[in-house]
């Protein structure tokens, strides 16, 4: 059952009435109420449908209905742009695409603003990635899949694809690079080692070209 503004009206919708209402204070003056609470019910529907672990489902959608609130206001001119903005896309978003996204983050020290995405969102980050950032004590906390959407695409200067082929959207006037990355979703420690460092180094790259 759904309240008349769209969001699911149990446990998590209460949850989720109150994130809204956060979201309307941080965003006053930005956006309305109504806008913020259509984003949040959006961003529950995108989130629940591709869901393999629910337990943390509603702060996953404050957390992505905010990062979707915070790229419509860029994108709009709403808000000040100060750093370029990046986005990593491979096909589920728990592997190379979140890999990179923690490494440019870590290394970029609030330079550059990241994000990532799946062309088909699905499962969880494998252990063996989370383990191999952590060695070089990047913590990958709060990775999660999470879809493309037509917001955080239009408001980024560089998109990185990454294995997914012609499931990756093309949108006009964005400056598009294609890494050639191995997959490292079920692979062995060392292998993911090995696709950890070579995303790493290309990475670090990227760093040096945004710089010029």
């Amino acid at each position: 059952m759904s309240l008349g503004d769209g969001l699911p009206h149990h446990e998590v919708g209460d949850q989720l009435h109150r994130m809204a209402d956060e979201l309307t204070d941080k965003f006053q003056g930005v956006f309305s109420a109504q806008t913020v609470r259509r984003f949040v019910a959006e961003t529950y529907d995108l989130l629940d449908s591709r869901a393999t672990v629910r337990t943390h489902l509603a702060t996953l959608t404050a957390r992505f209905a905010r990062q979707r609130l915070t790229d419509l206001g860029r994108l709009k001119g709403l808000t000040t742009v100060t750093v370029p903005q990046v986005l990593f896309v491979c096909v589920h978003n728990v592997g190379r695409s979140q890999m990179a996204a923690a490494l440019l983050e870590h290394h970029a020290f609030g330079k550059v603003a990241v994000r990532s995405a799946g062309s088909n969102p699905l499962g969880v980050i494998p252990d063996t990635i989370v383990e191999a950032l952590g060695e070089l004590g990047i913590p990958l906390t709060h990775g999660y899949p999470k879809p493309l959407t037509d917001e955080v695409v239009r408001a980024t200067d560089v998109v990185v694809t990454m294995g997914c082929g012609d499931a990756c959207p093309v949108y006009p006037s964005k400056r598009y690079l294609d890494w050639q990355v191995a997959d490292p979703v079920d692979a062995p420690m060392e292998t993911v080692r090995v696709i950890r460092d070579d995303i790493d180094r290309r990475v670090r790259g990227l760093i040096t070209d945004l710089r010029d």
